[in-house]
């Protein structure tokens, strides 16, 4: 070797312990803080240090005003086996807030005011043996909050409010699993679990499953009704179309829609009404494969069509069209078959209702005896019973304390016979059948209502209350306090009916909208413990 190489060789040693050395002495302690060779404490600190020497192993930082840790705010800190944040201002621990701390052995997070943790916060700490949280002001926990933590060997969480419902189911399932020792935990609500351990707590199967309705489809047609029916295993539906002047009917597959059906024997029949150019009937031909015009109805009295009911009673069919103007009446039609007389169809049976506005009609049989309720914008509703001797419907009563309805709906739950009506002025109604008579049961809220439905999914009852000035609402029927919940809100523009579709182990909710598009929403599962 030269005298040359071995003068660069004695340069480049001495320039390496100057860098050691001097990167020593550039690393000043934090004002606020005590330093010693392998850990740092910080009292009453504003922020974080950025950076630590290698040598640093333990960090803390306490009484501080720190307000939450975000993602890698610890990483330039490797070689941290403790951290501790004790009695900051702590609210929020967002996603990977300890990255970059392979070796982090112990965490102590007390005494902070902290609310939210997110589901990924403490990610990739493998190594960590202890973890307190004690002392904050935390109700829930993210499902799978500690799964990256394979060497947890003690956990703290006592001094929170964690609320014993469906949010922390997963807390309580993984409590009673868990190989790590863990202090107790308490219920700090609802009223009736306050005090008890969460992992005493017993976990009935299907507790927190739930349902939601989500949205599946848009239908680009406007429309005032929708009704459901099938045929040949396909499924089909009428809707009423008054901007384009028609009634589509649509198949599932191929989204059908059309007014209102009835399928009788080997008819499947549409009904038809318009405010002009009359009403009309239309057969399913299946040589064509399409709906083609069957019958013209009579509408001597009809000035103003707003409804259909179709029910059968006694094995005849029967349909009422609802007039809505002043000068009309709703009439009663009857299904006649007599081919040998050039009779096959729909014909006129009663008049109903002369000269009151009405708006819908609901067919009701209740026990043993046979309904129909007629609702008005200008007077209480009114209910008609079928004289079995006469074969006529007659005046029964009214139903008093409702005014203004434009629609009335019958549904069943258990064995009680429920009203909704629906009102555009004031509260809309839920009532039931006691003693003999319609009885309030439930007001709720409706400025701008147009419907009311009832509806059936798997055993549970909804309402949907349709509105022309705000989110359509989903009520859930309570068991226990026999009254309808708040549930949730879709957005459907002027929604003027509901209906279940069921295909395929499936269900929807489908919505006919007078000024945008139909919509389709499906019902799911949701596992509220998620």
């Amino acid at each position: 070797m030269t005298s040359s190489q071995q003068w660069l060789r004695v340069c480049f040693s001495l320039l390496c312990i100057y860098a050691a050395v001097e990167s020593k002495r550039i690393f000043k302690c934090p004002s606020g803080c005590t330093c010693t060779k392998e850990t740092i404490i910080c009292v009453g600190t504003l922020q974080i240090p950025r950076t630590i020497p290698s040598e640093i192993n333990s960090l803390s930082l306490v009484n501080g005003s720190i307000s939450e840790i975000t993602e890698g705010m610890f990483s330039l800190m490797p070689s941290l086996q403790l951290l501790l944040l004790n009695a900051n201002s702590l609210t929020t621990i967002k996603d990977d807030a300890f990255s970059g701390l392979p070796h982090l052995e112990y965490l102590f997070i007390e005494g902070n005011t902290i609310e939210t943790i997110t589901k990924y916060a403490f990610r990739g700490l493998r190594d960590l043996t202890h973890l307190s949280l004690a002392n904050n002001k935390m109700r829930f926990l993210p499902r799978d909050l500690f799964f990256d933590l394979d060497s947890l060997l003690e956990l703290d969480l006592r001094g929170n409010s964690f609320q014993c419902i469906c949010e922390n189911k997963w807390l309580m399932m993984w409590l009673k699993n868990t190989n790590a020792t863990v202090s107790d935990v308490f219920c700090a609500g609802p009223s009736d679990m306050k005090g008890k351990r969460l992992n005493d707590l017993p976990i009935p199967p299907g507790e927190c499953i739930s349902t939601d309705f989500v949205r599946h489809q848009y239908i680009p047609i406007q429309s005032m009704s929708a009704d459901i029916f099938s045929y040949k295993e396909d499924i089909y539906v009428a809707m009423a179309s008054p901007i384009s002047n028609s009634c589509v009917v649509m198949e599932w597959d191929h989204s059908v829609v059309g007014c209102k059906s009835v399928l009788i024997d080997n008819h499947v029949l549409v009904i038809v009404t318009q405010l002009f150019g009359g009403s009309h009937i239309y057969k399913f031909d299946d040589r064509q494969n399409k709906f083609t015009k069957f019958q013209t109805i009579e509408v001597f009295n009809i000035s103003k069509p707003n409804d259909i009911e179709v029910f059968q009673m006694d094995g005849d069919w029967y349909f009422v069209i609802v007039d809505s103007s002043k000068a009309g009446m709703s009439t009663l039609y009857k299904w006649t078959d007599q081919p040998d007389r050039n009779e096959t169809g729909f014909f006129s049976y009663q008049f109903l209702h002369e000269w009151f506005r009405d708006t819908d009609a609901e067919f009701v049989e209740w026990d043993g005896k046979s309904y129909l309720i007629l609702t008005s914008r200008s007077q209480p509703p009114v209910i008609y019973l079928w004289n079995k001797s006469t074969l006529k419907f007659i005046y029964h009563g009214e139903i008093t304390n409702v005014d203004d309805v434009v629609a009335v709906k019958a549904f069943r739950i258990d064995k009680d016979l429920y009203l909704a009506m629906t009102c555009y002025i004031g509260d809309s109604k839920v009532l039931k059948w006691t003693n003999k008579q319609f009885t309030d049961v439930q007001a709720l809220p409706s400025r701008g209502a147009m419907i009311l439905q009832p509806f059936i999914i798997s055993d549970k009852h909804y309402l949907a209350l349709g509105s022309d000035y705000s989110f359509t609402q989903i009520y859930l029927w309570d068991a226990e306090t026999k009254t309808f919940h708040k549930f949730k809100d879709i957005y459907v523009q002027s929604p003027r009916s509901f209906i279940v579709v069921t295909t395929e182990r499936r269900n929807f909710l489908f919505s006919s909208s007078l000024k945008g598009k139909s919509m389709v929403f499906e019902n799911v599962m949701v596992d509220l413990s998620l």
